[in-house]
């Protein structure tokens, strides 16, 4: 191959430095000819191409074109081109290929368009012969049986790559033409064959850029594209096997649609199915992966994984096909970005997942739940966060499988809400909580002029011999709000000295927690810096009594499954603490008073965070009377729970796991609100050292 090449320059050489009387259009002709009379005079119709001399003859018209190229000006055209253009010499070679004769010939007619349209300077598409032979052609790629997916495959990049460059030329390689060639146009001239320029198409540029008015009305000379053409070609070698031609297959579709000019978004959107056609094949990937035994405790924590990665299963095809849509969204023009999400919200969303959220099936609901967390993880278009959010917030299955009658269901649930309080998207935050607690009816009607502590920690538990220790060394709160060592030392004391368990271990200090809560916080500051919250909360409505007040879906499910704690999972228990920390963790001031505020005055029919959890120590007081040696028993479930211990049978393991994370949850909401309030300089610190002994 390599001596073959140095003959082939060699001869190029020969051609630049012949006598001007030798023209390059003779050699051009000549060599034309050759390829013609072979089909004359060969009777042998089973020789393969590769042992004739038409690749050969081939590879010089193509060195000619190019080197003419160079030398002629971009808006000029050389006699060489000039003749191929005339004499309509790409569709005879598209229909030999097509013909396969010789055989193989395709192969050789794919590399020739392939290298033309790709290393000519002169901008090609737009000439009618040209690209009505690429359109030949393109219907031709990825057939059954095919032989030639590389070729193809290459030849689709290099069209997809001049559409990027010139999005003008996409309604060509797209067959929407909407007014036939005029004569002067078919004639191609030497002065105008290479100037002429696209006829015009009813433009929807003046409206709104969004798909319903793109969508309303379509020309009827353009009808709606979908298993043909280009789109059904770059599907279809999409899913090859050689990851080669895959992957030149992805990258062609993000050229496509990544073409920012003319009107190429608005083409894709109202005369194609681009969008079903990528949603419909999520939803096949998707139908496959569930229907395999799945682990739904790897699916929720499974990393991101980029579409370039290798696919040898089910599992993996799914979610490299949801990072491509990710990635061909977030670079799309608009209109077509949210045409695609929106497609994706009905084929995949509405119409496969939302029955299986419904299902009666446990495992069934599971996958999909997991699915759902496993791809909000990796989510970073907007509008596919859009459509994903729309679909999780304004359906109630969402807060409804957090308090499922399954247990791995309602944990699988908290962590779908968990991964989504971590997108910068302010609906979610806007919907699930604070459009809740807007009027701030858990108010007293007296709150206003002065908050008091709730009545539970004030009157209850003062009196109360395991809460009388912790609570005495409180300072009494100021009037309002309360300082902020007032508010830390609040959630510290929660714990009843009896069961606290962290120091027999000598784990880490509260530097840790509060070194954790920093960083909450600046991610969550960091994630609503652009959603404009108050500084203050607004003016407090009609009280609760007067109003019904109603703490939301969300909230009430997670405040009715922290009142349950001492009898749940310690998997659920953690996912449900890390939720509301990360609630708490926010900035806005209605999050800071409902969650971290322990001296509200709540309403008869209200709660909150503080007062759910006195509730729960109140109970915890009575439950842990029925467990002997109580300290060595949470040492031993702390061990437990590092690995430190083998073969070691608790009882009350529960009951023990669930007031270890009660203790390391108060100490997170302390160290929140350490971080979150402004320090009065006039007042003590905060007496952390509740986080390392009693």
């Amino acid at each position: 191959m390599e001596a073959f090449n140095k003959l082939t320059n060699m001869l190029l050489h020969a051609l630049e430095t012949r006598e001007p009387t030798i023209h390059l259009l003779d050699s051009f002709i000549d060599h034309w000819k050759s390829i013609t009379n072979y089909y004359i005079q060969t009777t042998d119709d089973s020789l393969p191409v590769r042992r004739t001399d038409i690749p050969w003859h081939l590879r010089q018209m193509l060195d000619i074109l190019l080197y003419e190229d160079k030398q002629q000006a971009v808006e000029d055209t050389g006699p060489c081109l000039e003749y191929l253009l005339q004499h309509k010499l790409l569709e005879t070679l598209t229909t030999l290929g097509k013909a396969q004769y010789p055989p193989g010939m395709c192969q050789q007619v794919l590399i020739f368009f392939s290298k033309l349209l790709d290393q000519m300077q002169k901008p090609l598409l737009q000439l009618v012969s040209v690209y009505k032979p690429v359109q030949k052609l393109i219907r031709l790629c990825a057939l059954p049986g095919s032989t030639t997916e590389k070729e193809e495959a290459e030849f689709l990049l290099v069209v997809c790559s001049r559409v990027k460059q010139d999005p003008h030329v996409l309604r060509y390689v797209l067959e929407l033409m909407d007014q036939q060639p005029t004569s002067s146009q078919s004639q191609h001239s030497t002065q105008t064959s290479v100037q002429q320029t696209e006829p015009c198409l009813p433009s929807n540029q003046s409206g709104p850029s969004s798909s319903s008015s793109v969508q309303s009305d379509p020309p009827s000379s353009s009808p709606v594209q979908s298993e043909s053409g280009l789109l059904w070609a770059l599907l279809q070698l999409t899913r090859s096997q050689r990851r080669a031609v895959s992957l030149k297959a992805h990258d062609s579709l993000l050229l496509l649609c990544g073409a920012q000019g003319g009107s190429s978004g608005e083409l894709l959107v109202a005369h194609t199915q681009l969008g079903e056609l990528l949603a419909g094949r999520l939803q096949e990937l998707y139908s496959l992966l569930a229907a395999e035994d799945l682990d739904p405790a790897a699916l929720q924590s499974r990393p991101p994984v980029p579409w370039r990665s290798e696919s040898p299963d089910h599992t993996n095809n799914f979610f490299t096909w949801f990072d491509f849509l990710d990635h061909l969204t977030r670079d799309a023009p608009q209109v077509l970005a949210v045409k695609v999400s929106q497609c994706v919200h009905q084929v995949w969303l509405v119409e496969t997942l939302h029955p299986q959220l419904l299902h009666r099936c446990e495992q069934v609901v599971l996958v999909s739940t997991s699915v759902l967390c496993a791809t909000v993880r990796l989510l970073q278009s907007s509008t596919l966060l859009d459509q994903l959010v729309h679909f999780l917030l304004r359906t109630p299955s969402l807060t409804q499988l957090c308090d499922h009658i399954s247990d791995q269901i309602s944990m699988a649930s908290l962590s779908l809400v968990d991964e989504l309080l971590q997108k910068p998207h302010r609906d979610i935050v806007d919907i699930l909580v604070l459009d809740f607690l807007q009027s701030r009816r858990y108010l007293c009607p007296h709150a206003a002029g002065q908050e008091e502590r709730p009545r539970e920690s004030s009157e209850d538990l003062e009196d109360d011999p395991f809460f009388s220790d912790s609570l005495s060394d409180l300072p009494p709160p100021a009037a309002g709000q309360g300082s902020a060592a007032d508010v830390v030392n609040s959630f510290l004391c929660l714990v009843p000295i009896q069961v606290r368990s962290a120091q027999l271990l000598q784990e880490g200090g509260y530097e840790s927690y509060v070194h954790d809560a920093h960083n909450l916080v600046t991610c969550c500051r960091a994630l609503s810096l652009a959603w404009d919250w108050p500084q203050t909360p607004p003016p407090a409505g009609l009280s609760g009594e007067e109003a019904g007040f109603s703490e939301g879906p969300l909230l009430k499910v997670l405040f009715d499954r922290l009142g349950r704690i001492l009898e749940q999972p310690y998997e659920l228990n953690l996912q449900l603490t890390a939720v509301l920390s990360r609630l708490a963790a926010f900035s806005h001031p209605l999050l800071h008073e409902y969650l971290l505020n322990p001296y509200i005055h709540l309403s008869d029919c209200s709660r909150s965070l503080f007062s759910v959890l006195i509730r729960v120590m109140g109970q915890l007081i009575q439950r842990i009377q029925q467990v002997s040696n109580l300290s060595e028993q949470l040492l031993n479930a702390r061990r437990d729970l590092l690995g430190l211990s083998h073969n070691t049978r608790l009882e009350h393991l529960t009951l023990l796991r669930a007031v270890i994370v009660l203790e390391e949850f108060c100490k997170e909401l302390a160290a929140i609100a350490f971080v979150k309030m402004p320090m009065d300089p006039d007042l003590p610190e905060p007496d952390l050292s509740h986080l390392d002994q009693d």
